[in-house]
């Protein structure tokens, strides 16, 4: 008796959301009915997979050992599917943080598409790290060191960070040297949380006198650019997300100080998948942009 495939899909989903309710949503199916096919498999298989209970189900030690197994082929078998059909195809899938989707990218866009008019791109600005072997990209942008083995990673630039403010908000709070970010507002980001090593590098602050300093903290970089804009303090960034500030006068950088970092931006997809030829079309555009 060969194992029920319908079943297998619906628990690799149930495994991936931890919820009958998401896996229907990605299945296009009811919950109930995914609760069907999960109680099929442990027929099938002579175990229980999931300890349900009124508000939630929890996987068994059964299930967890199972899903490991299964998973890595279930992932082939959707990569070798998506592959094979979608080999001819002019779409592309590209994974991009959002404030360099909306900073840098979306500025270019047109000119790709005007480059590659037959081409449709499918763009997901996300802070979440997409899985180049399970999930439907076929390229991501990622700000890292560029070493892992599983990717291949091409660099579009190295990074810095600058410190920008509003000029009115360097006139307000007479910033005239590093020092002086002691009275100021510090915009803090998730992504570039860098103002303890900048200041102690180009200031006479003391870790304890940074400490001190007021801030605000943002989890995107383009709410703590925007919060600069409006002259609510000062913020470190990258220069490819600031241009437009920098162009329109509307950001400047005080000091001509720019702190290094050991990460830069990559344009990357999976090792092992050969690229279609969208694909490929879109990653020689980003190498190109990236040097303009």
């Amino acid at each position: 008796m060969t194992v029920p495939v319908k079943a297998l899909l619906a628990f690799d989903a149930a495994m991936k959301h931890s919820s009958f309710a998401l896996a229907a949503a990605e299945l296009h199916v009811t919950p109930g009915a995914v609760g069907q096919q999960i109680q099929k498999l442990e027929q099938w298989l002579g175990v229980s997979l999931f300890v349900r209970s009124t508000r939630q189900v929890q996987p068994t030690a059964e299930a967890l050992n199972y899903w490991s197994a299964v998973a890595p082929a279930l992932a082939r078998i959707q990569h070798a599917s998506d592959q094979l059909r979608l080999k001819q195809s002019n779409e592309v899938w590209l994974s991009i943080p959002p404030t360099l989707a909306a900073k840098w990218f979306a500025p270019r866009m047109a000119a790709f598409l005007a480059r590659h008019p037959g081409i449709s791109l499918h763009l997901s600005a996300t802070t979440a790290m997409v899985d180049l072997e399970r999930d439907r990209a076929d390229l991501a942008i990622r700000h890292f060191d560029g070493k892992d083995p599983a990717l291949h990673a091409d660099l579009l630039w190295r990074d810095e960070v600058h410190l920008y403010c509003a000029p009115a908000y360097v006139r307000k709070m007479r910033l005239k040297t590093p020092a002086d970010l002691a009275r100021a507002t510090l915009l803090h980001t998730t992504f570039h949380p860098h103002w303890k090593e900048w200041l102690l590098r180009f200031s006479p602050l003391t870790a304890r006198e940074i400490d001190a300093i007021p801030g605000q903290h943002f989890d995107q970089g383009i709410l703590a650019i925007e919060a600069a804009r409006h002259g609510q303090g000062a913020a470190l960034s990258s220069a490819a997300l600031t241009e437009a500030e920098m162009r329109d006068g509307l950001l400047c950088e005080p000091f001509a100080h720019t702190l290094p970092l050991p990460k830069g931006y990559y344009v990357v997809h999976h090792r092992q998948a050969p690229l279609r030829p969208a694909a490929v079309a879109l990653r020689d555009w980003l190498l190109e942009a990236a040097t303009q």
